[in-house]
């Protein structure tokens, strides 16, 4: 009797949950598809508050999406007895319960998506979900699944390529983890709480290629031995070392990403390999490890992206780039470095770009036919102030330079004239375009500064009291297109900016200008900064010159006159000309106390100011004419020759 009463509170546990469904089934009003969208055979009921599917799906239906509802309970009632379905989406809904067994007639179940669900709850029972005979794309993200939890929904899912298991709380990876879904391809396993990987646990793996195990907590790699992978994310974990196993077999590893872990010494990565991504940023690496026997050294013959920032770097050798033959991308910025050196014919000879930035560089070489395809150059920030003034010279690709916040000062290429000492040519490079030197104390910029070099873009900004030769932008007339001078405290400009004639962004904020630069009718002017300056008066036909090209206008925070420019004003106010900061330019009358805003002042303004004027100069004027004409009369009164009123007797 017992025991018929303990398998009755068995029985009851299981079927409860189902004969709670039927309940409320019951009782609810029956379901519509018509707030669903229906596109040929795939129905779409995002976001619409469902607890189950519509019973009225069209038969044949394929893709189903019930994603953000209120599904609680997954069974054959909740998909209305569907079983044809190629992709089912169930992602964040309330699931807790999945019916044994639901899966086994979706043979053509190809992606299904459960993340964002309680299927933790759904775990305790211990029963697997499948058999997930032909599903390839499995989603159990955010899940709150803890280890041993996943092999419930894994177990029979032979078909299973793609699996994510992102945003959950497993701690271990066992070898049994994998066991039932041998044809796993990529794997997900992003943001848990992993401290240990079972030997062998992704060994049954053989078609396993990219691998997913960031913002973890695994500490150290060793034996890395998984021959097929090609894409392996390690990054956000504790590593402190990362090894793989000593083996003359051939790697196909395409991609290692060891970003912002702990680890002193630099990976010791499989001898024969294909690697074309490394990065190691953010940890704590000293040094690059070149020392070995010649059996034990590692090629890189294939690595393109090499990254290295935000470390502890001193120095790099360059016996660590002998290796590399088709390195595009370096990057060691924010290190230690204070002298960097590319002196060996050949060398590098496939980089593009360089990032040398933020590092205390004192000394910075490069000698003849090196570097030959090198376009982008970052050394901003390094306090930079005495380089071989023909370096850039050298780079005959070069591009894109970034040279802000050092102290560079610039050769004139004139060669009668006396430059000042250490300093740096950007004449005669023949492809460069970009060129930002911003925050270098640079005090001159000499006649003919940047002569056959072909700027599109100059950045001069942030050199207090720059003095600028009337031909520092000679032979820029047909390239610049954008010029920055912005907090120079530049009072008035000497060059001519009108000579160029492709100039179409200009940055003249944050100055002490009180005149327009000259600009003539054939100007391509297209964007103008002018804030914070010191402006009163804006010629008008400087304005009307540019009105025809002109865009967009900044003009925010001059001391402008509202009634000595109302011809501008008009401008701004009629014209396409779009002004961003309108809420901010302001200008003086002498009737307010407080500055107008330019789109309140109109014409009557000032003419009634006028009027006013022109009265109390009119009244002005004729007392003083009565006060002297009272005081004529007084003074010829007063010189009038007077009679003797004596009689003689």
């Amino acid at each position: 009797m017992a025991a018929f009463q303990l398998l009755f509170q068995l029985l009851f546990q299981l079927l409860f949950p189902l004969l709670v469904s039927c309940v409320a089934t019951s009782t609810r009003p029956p379901r519509h598809l018509s707030a669903c969208q229906v596109v040929q055979m795939d129905v779409f009921c995002s976001d619409l508050s469902l607890k189950s599917a519509p019973v009225n799906l069209p038969r044949g239906v394929q893709t189903l999406d019930l994603s953000r509802n209120q599904v609680q309970n997954l069974t054959q009632e909740t998909l209305a007895y569907h079983t044809g379905f190629h992709h089912l989406n169930l992602r964040s809904n309330k699931i807790h319960f999945i019916q044994p067994g639901l899966f086994k007639d979706m043979t053509e179940l190809k992606v299904l998506d459960l993340s964002r669900n309680h299927l933790n709850v759904f775990a305790l029972s211990k029963i697997n979900v499948g058999p997930l005979t032909a599903v390839k794309s499995l989603d159990l993200s955010s899940n709150g699944l803890y280890t041993g939890m996943s092999d419930y929904f894994l177990a029979e899912s032979p078909s299973l390529e793609n699996l994510s298991l992102n945003g959950n709380s497993i701690t271990k990876i066992s070898q049994t983890t994998f066991r039932g879904s041998a044809s796993l391809r990529k794997i997900g396993l992003h943001n848990n709480v992993i401290l240990e990987i079972e030997d062998g646990a992704f060994d049954s793996l053989n078609r396993l290629t990219e691998l997913d195990l960031s913002k973890n907590s695994i500490t150290c790699i060793t034996d890395f031995n998984l021959c097929n992978l090609k894409v392996l994310n390690l990054s956000k974990n504790s590593m402190e070392f990362f090894q793989s196993a000593t083996s003359a077999d051939y790697y196909n590893l395409l991609s290692l990403d060891l970003s912002e872990n702990k680890m002193s010494y630099f990976p010791l990565l499989p001898r024969n390999n294909r690697l074309e991504y490394l990065d190691v940023s953010r940890n704590r690496l000293q040094s690059v490890n070149v020392t070995g026997s010649p059996e034990k050294k590692v090629f890189f013959y294939h690595l393109r992206y090499l990254d290295m920032s935000y470390n502890q770097l001193k120095s790099i050798p360059e016996s660590f780039f002998y290796c590399m033959r088709s390195l595009e991308v370096l990057n060691v910025s924010n290190n230690c470095i204070n002298s960097f050196s590319v002196a060996n014919e050949g060398l590098l000879h496939t980089v593009k770009i360089i990032n040398l930035s933020y590092n205390p560089l004192q000394s910075l070489t490069f000698g003849e036919n090196t570097l030959q395809s090198l376009e982008k150059l970052f050394l901003i920030g390094n306090d930079l102030a005495t380089l071989d003034h023909r370096i850039f010279q050298r780079l005959p690709s070069i591009k894109h330079l970034e040279l802000q916040r050092n102290n560079l000062q610039i050769c004139s290429s004139d060669q009668n004239q006396q430059d000042p000492l250490g300093c740096v040519s950007f004449s005669s490079v023949p492809n460069l375009q970009y060129l930002d030197l911003s925050e270098n104390n640079l005090r001159t910029l000499p006649a003919n500064a940047f002569s056959n070099s072909p700027l599109t873009l100059l950045d001069l900004s942030l050199n207090l009291g720059l003095d600028m030769d009337k031909d520092s932008l000679s032979s820029l007339e047909h390239s610049l297109v954008h010029l920055l001078l912005r907090e120079n405290n530049i009072s008035s400009l000497n060059t001519d900016l009108s000579s160029l004639m492709s100039l179409k962004h200009i940055d003249l904020s944050t100055n002490q200008l009180t005149a327009l630069p000259v600009w003539n009718k054939d100007s391509s002017i297209e964007s103008l900064n002018l804030r914070n300056n010191n402006l009163v008066t804006l010629e008008y036909s400087t304005m009307l010159a540019l009105e025809h090209s002109l865009k967009t206008l900044y003009m925010g925070s001059n001391p402008l006159s509202c009634c000595n420019n109302l011809d501008f004003l008009h401008m701004v106010q009629n014209s396409a000309v779009v002004v961003p900061d309108i809420e901010t330019v302001t200008c003086v009358h002498e009737e307010y106390s407080e500055p107008v805003n330019i789109e309140k002042v109109t014409q009557e303004m000032c003419h009634r100011s006028g009027v006013q004027n022109v009265v109390i100069a009119v009244v002005v004027t004729v007392l003083v004419a009565v006060i002297v004409l009272v005081l004529l009369v007084k003074f010829c009164h007063s010189r009038k020759p007077k009679h003797n009123r004596s009689f003689n007797a």
